[in-house]
């Protein structure tokens, strides 16, 4: 599917995954994060010396980074208990952050042949399947990270008309944030769940551009 890819977030468990995947299909890959590379995404001077730092194209870019509890934040059950502090957080990471990448995708991917962006979203973020309320800061940064990928996603294919720029769901996934919020959900392995996006990334054309799809390759609503 690609000769170079740029995981972000790589240190976790699903970014990992992606790596290890696309290393094992043989595509070079450039793997960053916070732990082991200094890339804060909350911190956009971080973003920009990294990011500024790359030599390109990628074929690949892939977001996979998140959190549902950002510097300890619970998530909400009852409107009484949003913050200003908790919602901050939560954009600065889940919303934000990725946004500063998009800043740098025009030059990142190539313009003579295929490539792929995708950013890890949340099938909570979507509003037209939300059912239970609750996790407002969550749901709502998600939401956002949505709109800005459609967005980027149509200002691309202007000068990159080969490029896919979608957000994805991964599902629920064996990972240290669905140890205490996962209950009721089968979880499959970070390997398995990068195996299944990476098959939905094969699939996909520039028709599918601005998509939001899960594990499966199903669309999912807005």
């Amino acid at each position: 599917m690609t000769n170079k890819a740029l995981i972000i977030g790589a240190s976790g468990g699903i970014g990992a995954a992606l790596a290890g995947g696309l290393e094992a299909r043989g595509a070079q890959v450039t793997r960053l994060s916070r732990r082991d590379d200094g890339l804060d995404l909350t911190d956009p001077a971080s973003v920009e010396r990294t990011l500024g730092a790359l030599d390109g194209p990628f074929e690949t870019v892939l977001v996979a980074t998140g959190a549902l509890e950002p510097d300890g934040h619970q998530p909400e059950k009852a409107l009484r208990q949003i913050s200003a502090e908790a919602m901050a957080a939560h954009f600065a990471l889940n919303a934000t952050g990725p946004a500063l990448v998009l800043r740098h995708l025009p030059r990142l991917l190539p313009r003579d042949r295929p490539s792929t962006f995708a950013a890890l979203s949340a099938r909570v973020g979507s509003i037209g399947d939300n059912q239970l309320g609750g996790w407002h800061g969550y749901r709502a940064a998600k939401a956002a990270l949505n709109q800005l990928v459609h967005g980027a996603a149509i200002e691309l294919a202007r000068s990159h008309r080969q490029a896919v720029c979608v957000v994805l769901h991964p599902g629920t996934v064996a990972t240290r944030l669905t140890e205490t919020h996962g209950a009721g959900h089968a979880r499959v392995s970070p390997e398995t769940a990068a195996a299944n996006l990476l098959g939905v990334l094969d699939g996909l054309t520039p028709a599918n551009t601005g998509g939001f799809f899960d594990w499966a390759g199903k669309a999912v609503p807005w």
